[in-house]
């Protein structure tokens, strides 16, 4: 059921520009170095010099089926580059090559999940491929304007969903979602602060159960928060708009992240101001099912699957098996550790996955560290788990032998053998201690047995002070239970 905003369902579609992951361009041999000098990395055919014909790069194209197969998309087995006719001072040739009626993709889908937990399915109309554009310096003269065409002929998909979703909150966890599995697939680096992923958001509102109303598209967002600030205002600006008795006017726009706002560009053209015509030098695409089952086999499995079974394998909840899954190394990472415990059953991947969670992502963040900058094996973690399932050393000594971990690299067995810290399990030990710490607390052993049983907590950390952390928290339990009934 869609959101409705002061009354209004919103009604986004969103437009996303992943650009490929490639060593080199569409349709030419040039590379695709981020940061290059300006205008070092041009074909001949990058910047359109009369005679000149593309070569169709054939990595690009199976780049952009595995991303197909990741949002379990239809793959094409014919499809057509398409010549988009436009004027502007980086796009030398005057046309981008592109794919609008025969995409390489369509019919797929992209799962999420809504912060109340509800399930939803944006659906994903069509993946096809483009090449980009250059791009126009305009803040290195008052007088002039420069180009830089090392963007020029960069391979690029475009995705584009359906007008499925209904808010804000949707449209981010869509394009959160979209760049975790197209990294899963490793198809886009999904670096947006590189201009490698660029969303266009298309944006109306109208009553429920009215028909769709004037759409305003908004340009070239590149953050996820940015989406998120843009639809919002957007959102507001059209229903101010409606509610005055005035018209919403279908243009492109721009979103000003210093002000938060929205600001027009031009006015939004319609496909037929492309003029498309199927592009005279390119041959279509012809996919057999050995070619596609064959990329299908590179496909690694992917985060829904991974999350589902990380669920059932090894019993953790849906908000750490979604922390686990994000990214692709995490998830191997948070395995391999599985794998290395002598245990490797529920109960080990449920603490190992706590710990990783928790206590190193923890330690990770304040330090503002990524799990690259680890200076241990990840399979210290396993062995602390083992230690502590063990009954070698309890939670609160683990703890302790953590913290060591980051400063030593040292593994877990060395740093409870060198510092002395076995948890004592020998009953007539800790029964001597419960006994000291009963009749130095008689007043509260009193309050205990006449009904304050909140006190028990209170006997059990004066007997593990006394054990200085190291008494097995069972034994100490079923002791205290046994003698505050005398």
């Amino acid at each position: 059921m869609n959101n409705l905003i002061k009354g209004w369902e919103v009604v986004i579609g969103l437009e996303v520009h992943a650009q490929i992951s490639s060593n080199s361009k569409l349709f030419s041999k040039s590379p695709t170095h981020f940061g290059a000098e300006p205008n070092t990395q041009v074909s001949f055919f990058d910047a359109a010099m009369p005679g000149m014909l593309p070569v169709l790069n054939q990595f690009c194209i199976d780049q952009a089926i595995k991303s197909g197969i990741g949002i379990d998309g239809h793959i094409n087995k014919i499809s057509k580059f398409d010549r988009k006719n436009y004027f502007y001072p980086d796009l030398p040739s005057g046309y981008q090559i592109s794919q609008l009626y025969h995409p390489i993709v369509s019919d797929g889908k992209i799962n999420i999940t809504l912060p109340n937990g509800e399930k939803k399915i944006i659906a994903v109309e069509r993946i096809h491929i483009e090449q980009d554009a250059g791009k126009s310096i305009h803040n290195l003269s008052n007088d002039l304007s420069y180009i830089d065409l090392n963007r020029s002929g960069i391979a690029l998909m475009e995705i584009v969903s359906k007008p499925d979703m209904s808010s804000s909150t949707e449209a981010m966890l869509y394009i959160k979602k979209l760049r975790m599995i197209l990294k899963y697939v490793k198809t886009c680096d999904c670096n947006m602060e590189k201009g490698n992923l660029r969303v266009d958001a298309n944006i109306s509102i109208r009553k429920p159960n009215a028909p769709l109303g004037t759409r305003t598209e908004i340009k070239n967002i590149n953050s996820i928060r940015f989406v998120g600030q843009a639809i919002d205002y957007e959102v507001e600006r059209q229903i101010q708009i409606i509610e005055a008795g005035e018209e919403v006017i279908q243009e492109t726009r721009l979103f000003d992240s210093t002000d938060g706002t929205t600001k027009p560009m031009r006015s939004k053209e319609n496909a037929a101001d492309y003029r498309y015509f199927q592009d005279p030098d390119l041959k279509p695409v012809v996919l057999s099912n050995e070619k596609i089952d064959s990329i299908r086999q590179t496909v690694p499995e992917l985060p829904d699957a991974k999350k589902e079974r990380f669920v059932h394998e090894y019993g953790m909840n849906e908000y750490n098996a979604d922390i686990l899954t994000e990214t692709q190394e995490t998830a191997d990472l948070f395995e391999q550790a599985a794998k290395a415990s002598k245990f490797h059953n529920e109960e080990s991947g449920k603490q190992i996955a706590n710990w990783i969670i928790g206590d190193l992502f923890g330690f990770l963040n304040k330090e503002s560290k990524s799990m690259d900058d680890l200076e241990f094996p990840i399979e210290h973690i396993s062995e602390l788990v083992d230690l502590i399932i063990e009954e070698t050393i309890s939670n609160s000594i683990a703890k302790t032998v953590f913290a060591k971990m980051l400063e030593t690299f040292e593994n877990p067995k060395a740093i409870v053998q060198n510092l002395g810290l076995v948890q004592i399990q020998d009953n007539d030990i800790i029964k001597n201690i419960v006994t000291e710490v009963l009749e130095k607390n008689k007043a509260q052993v009193e309050e205990y047995q006449n009904g304050k049983i909140q006190m028990f907590g209170f006997f059990v950390g004066e007997t593990m002070k006394a054990l200085k952390g190291k008494g097995n928290p069972k034994i100490i339990n079923d002791i205290l239970n046994t003698m505050l009934k005398k």
